[in-house]
């Protein structure tokens, strides 16, 4: 055989060979609310020890991938959900649609953030929490305070430049509304925290269907108050947006990015291969490059711009409770507040 021959087989036989290893590896459907600038160091962690797992990802805000996943829960698409909020996976695993599973790290998750149930449903990965996007430079144009607290918000001075997320829609939006609940009451829509949520309506210019727009359109100047939540408002901040994290003293609404199996997966398997991940150190120590609290404690290096006492600052949640009132503080919000909702896609 020439050398030539020799070569052309080989070319011949590595082409054949790719598609059969590329069908080697397991496909694992992931549906997420994760930012989309965190998939890839999530995944090359997680290919790091399971290279035989290839992630395909389903993305969007937390209350879209929620209502995405409910309303295919007869014919069920996920094989497992990652960063989505812990409200939601409660909501879910109430409908019976989680596979519950022990994951190896499950010990050294703290009880606060993970399924009180054994084997639990759900664990979670970290905490993301409220936070406020104050630019100073446009605040200063327009001879605006920065806010110390929420019901500063509600000031006269503010008027037509705070934009916050729909709870809706966004994860984020959701827990600052749970938040403002449980910090002044909810007494089936007479509450001191829906009079709080109609004075800030006075004052909204528009409610976005992300949890990172907020505070993307105050680091651009076009509002000066964005309420958000840390991360993105630390990244921002880090490419030299001229911003404030303002952290509001009353208390900070917050929830979990959490992971749970999808039952009836066809790739249990893999998922769980997934789960240990996901609950391991390494993961964590990710997570944390992004957070100031890791599921698992003293693993997150303190963030920059980010109070040491924060999380004592969080309200005190009940994600059971946050998912059996979700529909119908969804419906009270919507009919009182939703006409100035940015336009869905």
């Amino acid at each position: 055989m020439t050398a030539l021959r020799t070569a052309a087989l080989l070319f011949c036989t590595a082409l054949l060979a790719g598609p059969v290893l590329a069908q080697g590896k397991t496909q694992l459907l992931v549906y997420t609310a994760l930012e989309t600038d965190q998939l890839k160091a999530y995944e090359q962690g997680f290919n790091k020890v399971n290279p035989d797992i290839e992630l395909k990802w389903v993305r969007d805000s937390t209350g879209v991938i929620t209502a995405k996943l409910l309303a295919e829960k007869a014919n069920p698409q996920a094989d497992a959900v990652m960063g989505v909020a812990a409200s939601s996976l409660a909501l879910l695993d109430k409908q019976g649609m989680l596979e519950p599973y022990r994951p190896l790290n499950l010990d050294a998750i703290m009880s606060a953030y993970r399924d009180k149930k054994n084997p639990p449903a759900w664990f979670g990965m970290d905490v993301w929490g409220a936070t406020v996007c104050f630019n100073t430079v446009e605040a200063a144009k327009r001879n605006i305070p920065k806010p110390e607290t929420w019901k500063d918000l509600t000031k006269p001075a503010y008027k037509g430049q705070v934009v916050m997320p729909n709870p809706a829609s966004s994860g984020t939006g959701f827990f600052d509304v749970t938040a403002w609940l449980a910090l002044w009451g909810d007494e089936g829509g007479k509450g001191g925290g829906w009079k709080y949520m109609d004075a800030l309506h006075q004052n909204i210019a528009q409610y976005t269907h992300s949890g990172s727009k907020p505070c993307n359109m105050a680091a651009s100047g076009e509002y000066v108050v964005g309420i958000s939540f840390e991360y993105r408002d630390n990244t921002n901040k880090a490419k030299g947006a001229p911003i404030d994290l303002v952290f509001p003293k009353e208390g900070l609404g917050w929830d979990l990015e959490a992971f749970a199996i999808h039952k009836g997966t066809r790739k249990l398997e893999a998922a769980k291969k997934l789960a240990d991940w996901a609950s391991s150190k390494d993961a964590m120590l990710l997570y944390g490059k992004n957070f100031a609290i890791t599921a698992q404690p003293g693993v997150a290096a303190p963030l920059a711009n980010v109070p040491a006492d924060y999380e004592q600052r969080l309200v005190k949640l009940d994600f059971v409770k946050s998912a059996e009132s979700r529909e119908r503080v969804l419906a009270e919000w919507n009919a009182r507040y939703s006409a100035k909702s940015e336009p869905k896609k």
